[in-house]
């Protein structure tokens, strides 16, 4: 009787060790996958920040490779054209003539309406607006203080004109030497370059 509890004790621990035997190694699987997963995890977030790391230096060293090509460019066409003016004379001097176009006093002047010489047929009037071009010496000052005399002969050229005169293209271009001429005449600093006819209707 004693043989058979204790065989039937054993066969009851036997029963009872198995399924902790039999767990133990689940749980070191699972333990190992998930050591396993998080270091695949923080190998690919490493790669993933060497990349990046590396997509930023090479950007830095584009970036400074294209502003040392801009600047021994600047460079190289500062001492080209130092060089080219030695030789040719004058050609660094030349390359300069194209900005001071744009550096010239731009001065408008208000529209206004003025009679016209009496042709064939009713009398009849201009009504007109400029811009005049200086030259970049040119004062504004000296300009704003002439401005009574420069509508005057303005004034003065258009009432000896007939209707028919402007109406040509030549003619236009006629009274745009005039009136350059006569504002020369009583500037000191600089000089009037060109006309521009922003308005320009005859009634």
């Amino acid at each position: 009787m004693e043989g058979d509890k204790l065989a039937e004790e054993n066969k009851t621990a036997e029963t009872e060790a198995s399924p902790a035997s039999a767990k133990n190694p689940l749980l070191v699987i699972l333990v190992v996958v998930n050591t396993l997963a998080v270091c695949a995890i923080g190998f690919f977030q490493f790669q993933n920040h060497k990349k990046l790391t590396a997509v930023t230096t090479a950007a830095d060293v584009m970036q400074q490779s294209l502003a040392g090509e801009a600047h021994a460019g600047a460079a190289g066409g500062e001492g080209a054209g130092a060089a080219g003016g030695g030789e040719h004379g004058g050609t660094a001097e030349g390359a300069t003539k194209e900005a001071p176009k744009a550096e010239g006093l731009m001065y408008p002047i208000d529209p206004f309406t003025a009679n016209l010489a009496q042709g064939e047929g009713p009398k009849r009037y201009i009504r007109i607006s400029l811009v005049l071009k200086f030259s970049k010496e040119t004062k504004k000052d000296e300009v704003d203080a002439r401005k009574p005399q420069i509508s005057d002969a303005i004034i003065s050229m258009l009432n000896a004109k007939k209707p028919e005169e402007l109406l040509k293209k030549e003619g236009k271009e006629y009274l745009k030497e005039e009136i350059k001429t006569a504002i020369n005449n009583f500037l000191v600093d600089g000089h009037l370059e060109d006309i521009f006819y922003v308005g320009f209707q005859i009634n």
